[in-house]
């Protein structure tokens, strides 16, 4: 059974004894995703014939207009249609952020073919293994990925054809001579756009709203990652949500400066620009350094940020220019206790909300309201949400318990892991989809995030929130990012661990540092280790891999600064 399997569907629906159901209505009407376009080649098509002028996507490298990407998209989808790409067909793409990921995406769209986008890191087996795993025929990379690509490829054998890019320019500097590549037929990009001259002649299937549009997969911090199959439905869904959401207007230019294979480029940038006739500007990576002149070379009035991002930007020396650009709103997770005058320095409103690449974003915090430190916000859109307790019973406010979800209408929340069904099983257990993420509910409904269930430290009976405690290190002036774990303790459970960043100059100090967390914090959580490093191992979506650190585990290196609550 493969995770598309009915009897897979009938399982994920089948009913069970085992759930108390706490109803929460959602606070903004279901009608709000009434009307949407079928696919998201259909929409692309929509805002060519009403704005085929207007810039819509922009990237240091040039500025593509709808009308340009609704042509060139129908020219590679003719392409592609030749060289035997069908719906429903899975294709690989191994791409970093360029314009030829945009067509591609929205060509295969077209064809009602699945974009299966491939983590640019990922390197060996874990590379061989996420192309394997959905089941591609037809792989596209660039030429400054394919070095990584052709120590897999032989280990690949359900590639039969490879199309090699530049992500220079594609469109005008072809790749140049192609490499060897074994039994797989390989072509460059150019001959791709170039290989049927008429694309009007392009079959036009009928693609709903229900049919796959990507494979997005996890960011496997923990384990091997999963893709997890998002509909047209999901990405036209949540690009709604993500309007009224945030208030975005067509006259915005938002921008990201993370990966097109994530949720955050794809799903929560491109396509609410795309429903909005608005502008999507896409970075080429995440650079501190770069950041404000990007976002002023782009005119971004929105932008979005994860991870320690913000904290880095935050320590950047005051500069003259810190108010010099047009942004309004930053968007993203965790929102720090120093928010407010992170707004007063830089002059823009920031939003915490919560998501995830399974579920999409259906939490915000509230335009209208104040603020509420340490929330992301309410539920909007057609969702159920609970918080559960290990055995699934709801739990009521003021409690943290695993944050689960159900979506009323179809479509919202991924389909499953493709090629996974029992992990698919797994994570909508009962009928609802289990996050994994631990949160807290006040009793107005405004939900708190605590941390990841796995991301606990058990410590003498007491559970210590991995992302409390990195809050408070992060605080110190002296600190760039940390990452909090736990290691085994001769007292059995856990001991509190620490990495931590610290800014250039700023010379290493455990004990000083171990005084100020326990100033600020309770006595069970101050981390009897700390470790410096230069950084932390991470995804390209800035996750850190926290299971890299707890391999290293205590190193000669780490200060021991003998278990705080012994005395």
């Amino acid at each position: 059974m493969n995770a598309t399997d009915p009897a897979l569907t009938t399982a994920l629906r089948a009913p069970s004894c085992h759930m108390y159901i706490h109803r929460m209505p959602p606070p903004t009407s279901p009608a709000l995703l009434a009307n949407l376009p079928f696919s998201l080649g259909d929409a692309l098509r929509a805002a060519a014939a009403e704005a085929a002028d207007q810039p819509f996507i922009r990237m240091a490298s040039g500025e593509w207009s709808y009308g340009w990407l609704d042509a060139e998209s129908d020219r590679v989808a003719a392409g592609l249609h030749a060289l035997g790409v069908r719906q429903a067909d899975n294709v690989s793409l191994l791409l970093p952020n360029c314009i030829t990921f945009a067509v591609l995406w929205f060509a295969l769209a077209k064809l009602g073919a699945v974009t299966a986008p491939v983590n640019t890191a990922f390197r060996g087996a874990a590379l061989r293994d996420a192309i394997d795993l959905v089941q591609s025929r037809l792989l596209i990379t660039d030429a400054t990925l394919y070095p990584a690509l052709a120590e897999v490829l032989p280990g690949l054998p359900r590639i039969t054809q490879l199309v090699l890019s530049d992500s220079a320019d594609t469109a005008s500097n072809p790749a140049g001579p192609l490499p060897p590549t074994g039994a797989v037929a390989c072509l460059p990009y150019e001959a791709l756009r170039k290989i049927t001259p008429d694309a009007t002649a392009l079959p036009r299937p009928v693609v709903g709203l229900a049919d796959l549009c990507l494979l997005l997969y996890t960011s496997g911090t923990t384990g091997r990652s999963k893709a997890a199959m998002i509909p047209h439905r999901f990405v036209l869904g949540h690009a709604r949500l993500v309007i009224e959401g945030l208030g975005l207007r067509p006259d915005d230019v938002l921008y990201c400066p993370y990966p097109m294979y994530h949720l955050d480029a794809a799903v929560m940038t491109i396509a609410p620009a795309l429903l909005l006739r608005g502008v999507a500007a896409i970075g080429e990576r995440f650079s501190v350094s770069r950041y404000w002149d990007e976002m002023r070379a782009f005119k971004a009035t929105v932008f979005d940020f994860m991870g320690a991002t913000l904290t880095m930007l935050w320590k950047q020396p005051p500069s003259p220019r810190d108010r010099e650009h047009a942004a309004r709103l930053g968007w993203g997770v965790p929102l720090p206790a120093w928010a407010p005058e992170f707004e007063a320095r830089f002059g823009c409103r920031l939003v915490e909300l919560y998501g995830s690449t399974e579920a999409g974003v259906m939490i915000y915090t509230p335009l209208d309201q104040p603020r509420r430190p340490g929330s992301c916000g309410r539920p909007i859109g057609p969702f159920e949400v609970q918080l559960q307790d290990e055995d699934g019973f709801t739990l009521g406010p003021g409690t943290t318990g695993e944050l689960v979800i159900r979506a009323l209408e179809p479509g919202l929340l991924m389909a499953g892991y493709y090629g996974m069904p029992e992990a698919s099983l797994e994570a909508f257990r009962n009928q609802w989809f289990h996050t994994g993420d631990l949160l807290r509910q006040d009793a107005d409904g405004y939900l708190y995030f605590v941390g990841r269930r796995k991301d606990m430290v058990r410590r003498r009976g007491e559970n210590i929130s991995a992302a409390e405690v990195e809050q408070v290190i992060e605080s110190h002036p002296g600190v760039l990012s940390c990452a909090v774990y736990g290691v085994p303790s001769e007292l059995t459970e856990e001991d509190v661990m620490a990495c931590v960043v610290l800014r250039p100059g700023e010379p290493p100090d455990a004990p000083a540092l171990a005084a100020w967390c326990a100033a600020r914090m309770a006595r069970y959580m101050v981390p009897r280790y700390l470790r410096f490093a230069a950084s932390l191992p991470k995804t390209p979506t800035d996750k850190v891999e926290k299971f890299r650190l707890q391999q290293d585990g205590i190193t000669a290196d780490t200060y021991d600064g003998a278990p705080p609550t012994r005395g």
